[in-house]
């Protein structure tokens, strides 16, 4: 623990951190800002609320034992928050020579920082002046002579800064009397073996799949999974590795980033001990609570590759005979090839800690008799060796209260922080050897580890003869599971397989079904992920049955407008929306609420990809007019309702057309009869109009003769 100013808040991010240990552990060892925790804070002349703050950081080695009668070497760290400097002062190192009795009183002194014990100083030091912003590190050696003879065991250590102060905003002198805790691991040489569990995960934020610019992030320099590979490449950390990291990458084929392939390569050359996570690190146990006959299976992810990203290697030795293929057929890798994990070891679970024997029991029914489940030390009544049984189930217990502390360490990117995680975490492993001469130790899930810190854990914490095979050669003893309650996860899954369900009822209108199974059993697998809390998993859960919603609504009717017709037959406009990235094949029917109304009842439609499909429905009316409802709705070849149904107004007017040619008729014959009529009439006048002028002709012609 680290003592500043007594009301001085601690640090959110390391106190979350710690949050991971169980109940046991308590919350704020070690943690950065912490209470004070020797009377002589109390005592001295403390900063008002809201200055600036000194830190007073000790460490004993990076969470390295020493053995009896061996030096301690330690660093205190002071880090200078005010805006003044630091003056010079002393600091004073103080160890109690009674060892802490086990796991719990080193929570205590870690979290409180007060036991009942005498300390002794083995040291005292002169501080620098320490610049504004700044920090500085004092060394203090302690020989074995002044340490004293210190048996094997776990002892308190804190030290205390006096002497050093600031100057406040109105210029008075503000003293820093501070104390900073942490414990000092003595054990005797031996054949302890201790191993670390690292997990290799990471997710997708499309929650399916790891995409050619995600790959290229987290592998490239800097990135997640490449620096969680130089980490562990040298150490004998034991690998679970997610299948879903390599097949995104293989899937990709000749498109995968270079640096994913390099990556993948590289890994697959460790010679590390390395098993195989359930794709997505979903959880076994929840399926086993939840009452699978088998574990859920990994999707088919070949109907997902795109055949142009493997092209067929031209023909090595062409003939002049050889007529070369104007179109070579792809080799496409299948779904074994795409999730292999080069040399893991078969028959391993590492699942949620909540388990009972009937659920080891459906984990043997998953993987075999012989399956190994790896499970914390919170999972079993009292203690439980590194390799255990219970009720002839293979078991490996990992520490659950040094895990924390080192989970809690690789998170940190501050070398003094991860330091005193560090030492907490070779406490707790101390104790742990008192019951097993192997001691498992397994990193939390986590994409943010630094990748300095997980050296350093690996380095002082991973034995280099521990492997698998050796953890589960140790003769196991016999261990007792604590008795759980139900499961509160499985409602959730079953009803996200209820979901998935509906989806592959949805998904028979398209062409492959499998462009939408796949990837959503994908997040299903990854919804139920081991490395999800109680909070991220009600997120995901609500998350995957919005998207399934979602993906059930994408296809559908639009609200056709209200129509009217004026003929006889005519076709009806309907619009299918289709917001799938696929074309959708399915039926349409049509049922009108009254039988003056004839309709085709059922088309078949094709609704292209992204966008809306006009269909012509033809419509024929019977009789005379009227108002009529006609509902369309969408099916799927099998028959599964897609979508809502939508009803259109029709207004019929049938007769009108009728109506409408009889008028026109009797026009026309109105204007036959007008023009015979004006025919006859013109032909006679001129018939009259000729008569007379033959008339006048003869008239004159008689004149003329007379």
């Amino acid at each position: 623990m680290t003592s500043t100013h007594p009301r001085e808040a601690s640090r959110p991010r390391a106190r979350r951190l710690l949050s991971r240990l169980a109940a046991v552990v308590v919350v704020g060892s070690l943690a950065l800002g912490g209470a004070s925790a020797a009377s002589a804070d109390e005592n001295s002349d403390a900063p008002e609320p809201g200055d600036t703050t000194v830190e007073l950081f000790v460490s004993t080695g990076s969470g390295t034992a020493i053995e009896p009668g061996g030096p301690l070497v330690s660093t205190v760290t002071l880090e200078n928050g005010a805006d003044t400097d630091l003056s010079a002062g002393t600091v004073t190192v103080q160890v109690s020579r009674s060892p802490l009795a086990d796991s719990a009183a080193l929570n205590s002194w870690l979290g409180d920082g007060v036991v009942s014990d005498t300390f002794h100083t083995v040291a005292s030091e002169p501080t620098p002046v320490v610049d504004d912003g700044a920090k500085a590190a004092v060394n203090v050696v302690v020989d074995a002579v002044d340490l004293g003879d210190l048996s094997p065991g776990v002892y308190p250590v804190k030290a205390r800064l006096s002497g050093a102060s600031t100057t406040g905003p109105d210029g008075e002198t503000v003293p820093w009397d501070l104390t900073s805790t942490t414990v000092l691991v003595v054990s005797a040489p031996g054949e302890h073996t201790s191993a670390v569990l690292v997990p290799i995960t990471a997710t997708p934020e499309n929650g399916s799949l790891l995409t050619a610019d995600e790959l290229a992030t987290l592998t490239a320099g800097g990135g997640a999974l490449a620096g969680l590979l130089d980490a562990v490449t040298g150490t004998t950390a034991i690998l679970a590795v997610d299948p879903a990291i390599p097949a995104a990458i293989r899937m990709l084929g000749a498109r995968a980033p270079e640096t994913a392939k390099a990556w993948l390569t590289e890994l697959e050359r460790l010679p590390n001990d390395v098993f195989a996570l359930q794709f997505g690190d979903a959880d076994a146990t929840v399926q086993a609570a939840a009452g699978l006959t088998s574990l859920l299976a990994t999707p088919d992810l070949a109907p997902l590759i795109q055949p142009e990203d493997f092209p067929s290697a031209a023909d090595p030795t062409p003939t002049p005979d050889s007529t070369p293929s104007a179109d070579p057929e792809p080799t496409l890798p299948d779904n074994s090839e795409l999730t292999a994990i080069l040399g893991a070891h078969s028959g391993v679970l590492w699942p949620r800690p909540e388990v009972t024997e009937q659920n080891l029991s459906s984990f043997a029914t998953y993987l075999g008799d012989t399956v190994t489940t790896i499970l914390p030390s919170t999972s079993f009544t009292g203690a439980a060796a590194a390799h255990s049984t219970t009720n002839g189930h293979d078991v490996l217990v990992v520490d659950a209260a040094a895990s924390a502390r080192l989970s809690a360490a690789v998170e940190l990117d501050d070398p003094a922080a991860a330091d005193r995680e560090l030492t907490a975490a070779a406490g707790h492993q101390f104790f742990a050897s008192q019951r097993s001469t192997t001691t498992i130790l397994g990193l939390d899930r986590s994409e943010t580890r630094s990748p300095a810190a997980v050296r350093a854990a690996l380095s002082a914490f991973a034995s280099p003869a521990s492997s698998l095979a050796q953890l589960r050669s140790v003769k196991a003893t016999s261990a007792e599971l604590t008795s759980v309650g139900t499961n509160p996860r499985v409602d959730s899954l079953n009803r996200l397989l209820s979901d998935e369900q509906r989806l592959t009822d949805f998904s028979t209108i398209l062409e492959e079904p499998a462009l939408l199974l796949n990837p959503t059993r994908v997040r299903v697998l990854r919804t139920i992920g081991v490395g999800l809390d109680d909070t991220e998993f009600a997120a995901a859960t609500t998350a995957q049955a919005e998207r399934v919603q979602e993906t059930l609504n994408a296809v559908g009717i639009q609200q056709p407008k209200a129509v009217q017709l004026f003929t006889s037959a005519a076709p009806l406009p309907v619009w299918v929306r289709n917001d799938l990235p696929w074309d959708v094949h399915v039926s349409l029917y049509s049922t009108p609420s009254d039988v003056r109304l004839d309709i085709q009842p059922v088309t078949q439609v094709t609704a292209q990809a992204a966008g809306s499909t006009r269909v012509n429905i033809p419509i024929e009316a019977r009789v005379a007019s009227g108002n009529v409802d006609v509902t369309f709705r969408l099916s799927s070849p099998t028959g599964v309702p897609i979508g809502q149904p939508a009803v259109a107004d029709v207004t019929l007017r049938a007769d009108w057309e009728a109506i409408g040619l009889g008028i026109l008729a009797g026009l026309i014959g109105l204007l036959l009869v007008f023009g015979i009529v004006r025919t006859v009439r013109r032909r006679k006048s001129d018939a009259a109009a000729a008569a007379a002028a033959s008339d006048d002709a003869a008239t004159s012609d008689q004149e003329r003769d007379e």
